[in-house]
């Protein structure tokens, strides 16, 4: 009952804070755009029709895609929903926002007692500690909703004035509850939220990142019947489908905003929170994708479209989740705080200006968070990427539970050449080693970790 008590009053202390936060739209002169964020659950980089995949049918995607500015080397730096998420809302790593992982580690407390769930409400308190972007929106005064995926309890503690999550302790709050219909059932809640914005005359922010073409994977017989001959394994053509299906939930999104005249003055943002590989031999994911700081796990294309701003083309840049927070900000004619890591795409895709980057970086958490308060202690990988090089160092964090998602056997740094091996097959670490050693020492500058750090130079 303490603890109920607890998260309706933190609720109810938000709920207060944003109708503070609601200037009227007529004190401003200028019009900001809407904006629409659309995040795909867990699909690979490569399950596109305009990446080129083979037999994946994306048509609303790729229509997307034609009219934006398409970042194909996108990363999300950590490769789990609920961290990639978190960055992706406060424009943070994991390791500043504090939300490395998906559930406090069972070690600390069995999963049905009291402590687990205060750990669960104290790991959900991390949101309320840190700007969102739908707070800094809130500025301008947007109305934001949430619905699809959403971790950290009642919508309004993300900062959105409007939602479908209710969140824990509700049934099913750990990550989404009522969100989790969308797209699935419908996407009524989203079309009567934009709605209500436009007889408001005000600007409005959308996060639509349903629970596709994330697992049950059980697509509409009409779109798993397209798939089943494809593929031998039905379980990818199950997962097929999913996309297809993710697929056309955006379609009606995007048919819905031309519908009511907005696309001009409406910012899409695309990617995705992680990487899929489909196991062809049962239900789940392969290695080296969900989860893994593989290319399957952490690569996730990124895409702007604005009409009449932002002309279409394709960037061979390297772009990040970090990226997401400021180049919205800066579409909305807002300051970008000191202190977030990420570049404002605009600068490019609007431009024309280079981006002041020759390198990003990621980090891989165990699933399980074995301390809240120090995020060493599940640190798995760190990685960066520069041009064609990739390096991958390894940790000796506590994995907990999805030990088979990281197997850790190489403990000698890993290089791979992104542009001639992108599926990183060949770990070229030992002809490389002056490489090594400089990525080595730019990802200590980046976050300089101070213990269970593992070699950083090849050794035979």
């Amino acid at each position: 009952m303490k603890l109920d008590r607890l998260i309706l009053f933190g609720m109810v202390l938000h709920a207060v804070g944003l109708l503070a936060m609601q200037p009227a739209q007529a004190a401003d002169p200028q019009r900001p755009p809407n904006v629409v964020f659309i995040l795909s659950d867990d699909q690979s980089w490569t399950d596109y029709g305009f990446m080129g995949h083979p037999i994946v049918q994306t048509p609303n995607l790729d229509r997307l895609a034609a009219a934006s500015a398409v970042f194909p080397r996108g990363y999300v730096p950590t490769a789990l929903c609920r961290p990639s998420l978190a960055t992706l809302i406060t424009g943070l790593y994991a390791h500043q926002h504090g939300i490395t992982g998906n559930d406090p580690s069972h070690a600390l407390a069995k999963p049905a007692s009291p402590r687990y769930q205060e750990l669960r409400a104290e790991l959900i308190s991390r949101i309320d500690r840190q700007p969102t972007l739908p707070k800094w929106l809130a500025e301008r005064g947007y109305l934001s909703h949430q619905s699809g995926k959403w971790w950290e309890g009642h919508f309004s503690r993300g900062g959105f004035t409007h939602g479908m999550t209710r969140g824990f302790p509700q049934p099913g709050g750990r990550h989404g509850d009522d969100g989790l219909k969308i797209g699935r059932e419908g996407m009524e809640p989203v079309f009567e939220f934009i709605d209500m914005a436009v007889e408001q005359d005000r600007p409005f922010y959308v996060w639509y990142a349903p629970f596709l073409p994330h697992t049950p994977h059980n697509p509409p017989e009409r779109l798993l019947a397209k798939y089943r001959d494809k593929v031998d394994s039905p379980f990818v053509a199950k997962y097929y489908a999913m996309c297809e299906w993710f697929d056309e939930t955006c379609g009606e999104l995007l048919d819905r905003i031309e519908a009511k005249g907005l696309s001009e003055d409406t910012l899409i943002v695309y990617t995705g929170d992680n990487g899929w590989i489909q196991d062809p031999q049962a239900g789940g994911y392969a290695p080296r994708s969900k989860q893994s700081a593989n290319e399957g796990g952490t690569r996730q294309p990124i895409m702007l479209r604005w009409p009449g701003k932002i002309r279409p083309a394709t960037y061979d840049d390297l772009a990040s989740g970090i990226d997401i927070v400021p180049t919205i900000l800066r579409a909305a004619d807002l300051p970008i705080p000191e202190g977030l890591p990420g570049l404002d795409l605009l600068t490019l895709a609007r431009d024309g200006q280079p981006l002041d980057r020759d390198a990003i970086f990621g980090e891989t958490f165990a699933h399980d968070i074995a301390d809240l308060d120090d995020p060493e202690a599940s640190l798995l990988y760190r990685w960066v990427i520069r041009g064609r090089w990739k390096l991958l160092l390894t940790y000796d964090g506590q994995v907990g539970r999805y030990a088979s998602s990281h197997p850790r056997t190489e403990r000698r740094p890993q290089l791979f050449d992104l542009l001639a091996d992108p599926h990183e097959d060949d770990n070229i670490a030992g002809r490389y080693p002056a490489v090594v050693a400089d990525l080595a020492e730019r990802i200590q500058e980046w976050w300089p970790v101070s213990k269970r750090q593992t070699q950083t130079v090849w050794t035979d």
